[in-house]
């Protein structure tokens, strides 16, 4: 495995609406193992696979629940409303408060082609639904109602 560089705000690919995954291959397993270990080296509990340059609809999540990974992740349910802090690995020393559902279930596939669901809260269901607006385009200061300097991750 090997860490890659994490691009910030001002690179085109965080703008894009990634291309779902088709095919499953080696290249997409590595991709995976890359992901986790750049997001590890971050300090980061979630990373989308835009944040890497790579204009695909894959994330992965560990708030300390376990490690998920996600191709094709979508928010199939969500529940209730918080509001949190939030910061990003792409826009490093920037932190918002962000409203988001409190509960989610995401379906996605994992790296063997399995459909996976995911149902989590608090700040599971916070990361995981940063991550999927990331494969949108979308980042977390356009939705933010305050923004700061800070130093969050995510």
């Amino acid at each position: 495995m090997s860490s890659r560089k994490i691009v910030e705000m001002g690179d085109p690919v965080l703008r894009q609406k990634c291309r779902p995954v088709t095919v499953i291959n080696k290249k997409i397993k590595r991709l995976l193992d890359n992901m986790k270990e750049t997001m590890y080296a971050a300090n980061g509990v979630g990373l989308a696979a835009p944040q890497v340059g790579i204009s695909k609809r894959i994330i992965v999540v560990d708030v300390g629940e376990g490690f998920w990974e996600l191709l094709n992740p979508e928010i199939i349910f969500q529940e209730g409303e918080e509001v949190g802090v939030e910061g990003c690995l792409s826009i490093p020393g920037v932190a918002g408060e962000v409203k988001r559902a409190f509960k989610v279930k995401v379906k996605g596939l994992d790296r063997s082609g399995q459909e996976q669901i995911i149902t989590a809260e608090g700040l599971g269901a916070r990361a995981l639904q940063h991550e999927i607006d990331h494969l949108d385009g979308v980042l977390f200061i356009d939705k933010a109602d305050r923004i700061s300097q800070g130093s969050l991750g995510g």
